[in-house]
């Protein structure tokens, strides 16, 4: 299986589990091997497995929505380099032309298509497999979570909540509000296609945490990459990565890494220890080296830096710096490019 579709059934199976399921179960249910899949050994899901997959965790969860949900917790950290190279995209119209192209190395199931248009733009979502019979069962689902996906984790790019001027899809009309709530619109279509129309102003939005030298990197990279991950790789290592993509959300508990890891905060705590490493420790360094990073850049004002960090307050984040540099965030911007953005 490809890292990165393996990584959204890892995904879906921590927010199972969020949800109070077994990822044990689910795999066990769907015949999936669970510990293969852990440990990056489990050969591609088959259409019947990945169905069953989809509909037990349906169908436990007693959430007919499932999909829905599970797209709007999902950030985009899951989708491994694909989901860099969507962080680091320059604006949301670049990113989902990204996303687009590399669909297909998410899922086989879906393909995204995207038209421009007087003052729009309009999100396509077309199933690969609409005539087979195993895939009909889980149509609705894997869309819905997309759709879902697509909305919510574009807030994260560009610090804002975005909002479709239509959308249409299928769905049954007892379920129109929590639609309404999660794709956050009021005008609502039902239709076979799926689709979700922006007004043209988020095509330019830039992206908050745009970093343009790694995008080029990451272009390479997804072009290339056709491995799982290597078995060498260190834990510390993954949670960083998984740390630095999701900087601009703050930074999550341990809980949450541990679900997003499918294993136990216990657990993950001794694997970080072996490597003479807390997760605390491995916060603080991350948020130290970000915050630096920003404030020598010269382009972010400080309380810009200190909300993409995901301090709630000035004075969090200047107390915090302090303790890792000695000086304030105001002083250390002086010293280092002559002048203030603004007072800390």
């Amino acid at each position: 299986m490809h890292d990165y579709q393996r990584l959204l059934v890892l995904s879906l199976l921590a927010y199972a589990t969020q949800k109070d399921l077994s990822a044990e179960r689910l795999c066990l249910l769907s015949c999936i091997d669970f510990g293969g899949l852990k440990g990056e050994s489990q050969a591609g899901l088959t259409a019947r497995q990945s169905t069953d997959l989809w509909l037990n965790a349906t169908h436990l969860s007693n959430d007919s929505l499932f999909g829905l949900h599970f797209g709007e917790s999902l950030q985009v950290a899951a989708l491994g380099v694909v989901g860099e190279l969507i962080r680091n995209s320059r604006t949301v119209g670049e990113a989902l032309t990204h996303a687009a192209a590399f669909t297909h190395l998410i899922t086989d199931i879906i393909d995204m298509d995207i038209n421009q248009a007087d003052g729009a733009f309009t999100v396509h979502l077309v199933p690969t497999r609409s005539q087979e019979p195993e895939y009909s069962l889980i149509r609705r689902q894997i869309l819905d979570f997309f759709m879902a996906f697509v909305i919510h984790e574009i807030d994260g790019l560009v610090m804002q909540k975005i909002r479709p001027s239509t959308v249409a899809l299928s769905y049954a009309e007892a379920d129109q509000l929590e639609y309404e709530r999660v794709l956050r619109c009021n005008s609502i279509y039902q239709s076979t296609d799926y689709a979700l129309t922006f007004n043209s102003r988020y095509w330019d939005e830039p992206i908050v945490m745009a970093n343009y030298e790694l995008q080029g990197l990451l272009l390479q990279k997804v072009s290339t990459m056709d491995r799982v991950f290597g078995t060498t790789q260190k834990v510390s290592d993954r949670i960083g990565s998984y740390l630095l993509a999701n900087a601009n959300l703050g930074i999550p508990s341990l809980e949450t890494i541990a679900a997003n890891f499918n294993t136990s905060p216990r657990s993950l705590q001794r694997k970080l220890q072996e490597e003479g490493l807390t997760y605390q420790r491995m916060a603080d360094s991350i948020r130290k080296s970000l915050a630096i990073h920003f404030l020598e850049s010269g382009k972010h004002p400080i309380k810009e830096v200190s909300y993409i960090l995901g301090y709630n307050e000035l004075s969090a984040f200047s107390r915090a710096f302090k303790r890792w540099t000695g000086t304030t965030p105001g002083s250390y911007q002086i010293n280092k490019q002559g002048y203030i953005s603004e007072k800390a």
